[in-house]
């Protein structure tokens, strides 16, 4: 295996660690941006070391089709051809089995795609999205699996789980560089704790370097969410890396990280930057409101990013509107957020203070207490005490359960 992982801190089922990866040594619980095609839209990789990023996300099936993985194995693999120094993970094409469902045709061969670039039929296998991915050259690399959103019900998602343990004996079989790259499997069974528990028992046979929980934060309620999380975390190895796939929102990193999980991947932070809306701990500031717009202070007053203290919110106001440079600065501002998050996570938990540091995260994001139900039921399962940031339950009017996009009042 081309990884190393080292449990540094733990509270109950949370852990901090070193991964340490062929181009990286990197620190759980830890956050990917996602870069689909080789580049984090605004950002230059120079900025993503200084803002602490330690693993990027490349999307295997955009970059099958452009440049080509053929192309990026000729001029030296991905790192070199985006000037990347740190580590990789490629997923492995499978997300687009619900993202482009409309153009695909999924079989036990594979998943037949139609080109969104020229609309001709490819054919994606779990051998050749390995070999696609041995090409592109990532540090962690994911198995092909059979996605569907957990929104759906009945024969197919059972269908899903055990074509996922298929497809991963031709992974293996079809993975030629081990030493170099390792291989995660991907535990499916929608929201039946039944199919869960039989993924990971068969994954967990085959000996990976590590596991991720996919077909989640897609529609789910929230109380399946963090259960399907937290037996899936308690299920898999001690001693191999845990990725909750898709997981963004800084409200859910913090419970799946106090559940056990240590790696995580979205598009939230940039995506949303890319809307005007900037990460505080409050919540969300939206930078396109009018009440923006003579607002001289820094989008957050306890951020030490380059954005919070050299701009106003009055300044991004004015761009976020018209020019590009807004967004840019948003996803910097965003993706510091986010790597801050990390540190600050893996820290608590090694220098033992984690059930305080879950404490002031909540009570900055739920000044009044009202901590969503899901969230306390979690903690309860993470053996957090969280009582003296939650109001009780029947003191609290119109409980919103999602709280996530929850927006700071001026």
């Amino acid at each position: 295996m081309a990884l190393r992982f080292e449990i540094l801190g733990r509270f109950n089922r949370a852990r901090a660690a070193q991964l340490i990866l062929p181009h990286y040594e990197c620190q759980t619980p830890l956050f990917m941006p996602v870069g689909t095609q080789g580049t984090i839209k605004g950002l230059t990789t120079h900025q993503l070391e200084d803002i602490g990023c330690q693993i990027i996300l490349g999307n295997t099936y955009h970059l099958a089709l452009r440049p080509t993985s053929e192309l990026i194995d000729e001029l030296g693999g991905l790192h070199k051809f985006m000037n990347w120094p740190r580590a990789l993970l490629t997923d492995s094409g499978g997300f687009q089995m619900v993202s482009l469902l409309h153009l695909a045709d999924i079989t036990e061969k594979g998943v037949t795609f139609q080109s969104p670039v020229d609309g001709k039929p490819m054919l994606l296998t779990p051998e050749e999205s390995i070999q696609i991915q041995n090409r592109i050259g990532a540090d962690i690399i994911m198995a092909l699996d059979d996605v569907v959103k957990t929104t759906i019900t009945g024969p197919r998602i059972e269908e899903a789980m055990y074509r996922t343990l298929r497809w991963i004996d031709r992974c293996i079989a079809a993975h030629k560089r081990p030493h170099e790259q390792n291989l995660f499997g991907i535990v499916q069974g929608g929201l039946d704790p039944v199919l869960r528990d039989i993924c990971v028992r068969g994954l967990v046979e085959r000996n990976l370097p590590g596991y991720a929980i996919g077909g989640l934060a897609g529609g789910e309620d929230k109380d399946s969410f963090w259960r399907v999380v937290a037996q899936c975390t308690a299920a898999l190895p001690e001693h191999k890396p845990r990725y909750v796939m898709g997981v963004g929102y800084p409200l859910d990193i913090v419970v799946c990280s106090a559940l056990g999980a240590d790696m995580y991947d979205c598009v939230y932070p940039t995506r949303t930057a890319r809307f005007g809306t900037a990460l505080v701990p409050e919540g969300v500031l939206k930078l396109k409101h009018k009440a923006m717009e003579d607002d001289m202070r820094p989008i957050d007053p306890t951020c030490d990013c380059m954005v919070c203290k050299t701009y106003t919110r009055a300044y991004i106001h004015c761009l976020v509107t018209k020019d590009a440079m807004g967004s840019q600065l948003l996803s910097y501002h965003n993706l510091y957020y986010m790597m801050k998050l990390s540190r600050d996570l893996h820290s608590s938990i090694v220098e033992g203070w984690f059930p305080e540091f879950v404490c002031q995260f909540l009570q900055k994001m739920f000044p009044q207490g009202d901590v969503p139900e899901w969230v306390c039921n979690a903690m309860e399962v993470a053996g957090i005490d969280i009582s003296s940031c939650c109001a009780p339950f029947s003191s609290i009017p119109n409980k919103v359960e999602d709280t996530q996009n929850q927006e700071v009042k001026q």
